[in-house]
């Protein structure tokens, strides 16, 4: 088994293959202590297909895509956060951020799945409950809210509605919402 290289070796070596790349290290706090590398948009697809090509790293699967709404930096944006596995050389995880410009209107990403097949769905899940659009996907479109639905619910200034009109069993404070919208009709006297 091969040793993965640590993240600054990483840093340097996708640097060196691919130009005018901007990558940074993001360091995680938490008990996991997990750091990612940060990669611009721009080169985001060229990056992921030499990490998936390149004999060194082989990371030939993603198992996990999922995003991240940063509200309260200045400015906000969202993010994708992809964590990629080589099968064949086992070793991993390396994750990978593609961040937006802002939450608003600059909101696109290159999609990854035409590197990682396994980013399919994921990627439409992103873009149904945070709202970032992926460039080239295959089949970008809504996977859990329906297809008239206006929001993105997993934004944290999303707004969640008082009247839950197709709540099929209204329970706790669900129903209690629904009772101060459609009161019990007065007892026939």
């Amino acid at each position: 088994m091969i040793t993965m290289q640590t993240l600054p070796e990483i840093k340097v070596r996708l640097e060196n293959a691919v130009p005018g790349a901007r990558i940074e290290i993001v360091a995680n706090d938490s008990p996991a202590n997990q750091p990612s590398l940060l990669i611009d948009a721009e080169h985001g697809r060229a990056i992921a297909q030499f990490l998936r090509d390149d004999p060194e790293f082989k990371f030939d699967y993603a198992s996990n895509v999922t995003g991240i709404d940063w509200l309260g930096k200045t400015p906000g944006y969202l993010e994708a956060v992809y964590h990629l596995y080589s099968v064949a050389l086992r070793q991993g995880p390396l994750i990978l951020r593609l961040r937006t410009e802002n939450r608003s209107d600059k909101v696109t990403l290159p999609s990854l799945t035409p590197v990682w097949r396994s980013c399919e769905l994921q990627e439409r899940e992103i873009f149904d409950l945070y709202g970032i659009i992926f460039d080239e996907h295959p089949d970008l479109r809504r996977i859990l809210m329906w297809d008239g639905f206006v929001d993105h619910p997993m934004r944290k200034d999303y707004v969640e509605p008082d009247d839950y009109e197709y709540e099929p069993t209204p329970h706790d404070d669900v129903l209690e919402k629904a009772r101060l919208h459609y009161p019990a009709k007065e007892a026939a006297v």
